[in-house]
């Protein structure tokens, strides 16, 4: 099984249990995420939206709030069973696809995010990845980014080794008992300016105890 199998049938488990990690009982964790769905908010507000790698919805759903649009993708029927019993304010199409391959037409959106999901994206297909997200965009189309910022201390802090591109894998346990070793990359600051910079703007990067999130837009 190569890291893609193992990361699809690992959220197919995981699905049902995934938004504990937006609910623990960590006060940072809990404020840095307020904070960031009030800038998120603000962001979305009247712009049609590709919500990328949506999960369970739970960014879609706030998006909701103030977007025009949203078209939640995602490739986990699981995940997408789980955003499509959430509530929404705005109109809301779901598609299941690879982020390989997103059918969608160019220029279609204001608006491209990425909830948690740049961590598992491996190191040697960042390029690829924007190659793919960046012909989707308006000329005055936003990239917006949150995810993991290294673990401090804990049962998280430990690694599971590197793969031969020196992607960081971690061991996950679900709540029924069974374990997956997934990759899973962190960054320092200077690392995410060093990634974003030579194809886009940062409008901002705010990189928190906890998280990090970016607002990114094409560099002409």
């Amino acid at each position: 099984m190569n890291d893609s199998d193992r990361l699809r049938k690992y959220y197919a488990e995981r699905a049902p249990e995934y938004e504990q990690i937006y609910f623990r009982d960590v006060p940072e964790r809990r404020r840095e995420l307020a904070d960031e769905t009030v800038r998120l908010q603000k962001i979305a507000r009247e712009r049609n939206v590709l919500d990328i790698a949506c999960g369970t919805g739970y960014w879609t759903s706030r998006m909701s709030q103030t977007a025009r649009s949203i078209i939640a993708a995602d490739i986990s029927p699981e995940m997408l069973a789980e955003a499509r019993a959430k509530e929404y304010h705005c109109p809301i199409d779901f598609v299941r696809c690879d982020l390989n391959r997103l059918p969608f037409a160019e220029n279609s959106f204001d608006l491209i995010t990425l909830g948690f999901w740049f961590s598992h994206q491996p190191r040697q297909s960042y390029e690829a990845l924007f190659d793919s997200l960046i012909p989707l965009l308006t000329d005055t189309g936003l990239i917006w980014m949150i995810d993991n910022n290294p673990p401090a201390e804990g049962p998280d802090h430990e690694s599971s080794g590197t793969d031969s591109q020196g992607n960081n894998l971690k061991k996950r346990r679900l709540d029924n008992g069974m374990e997956y070793i997934i990759l899973k990359n962190y960054f320092v600051e200077d690392e995410l300016r060093a990634i974003f910079s030579p194809r886009f703007h940062l409008k901002r990067l705010t990189y928190g105890d906890c998280y990090w999130s970016a607002l990114l837009t094409i560099r002409q």
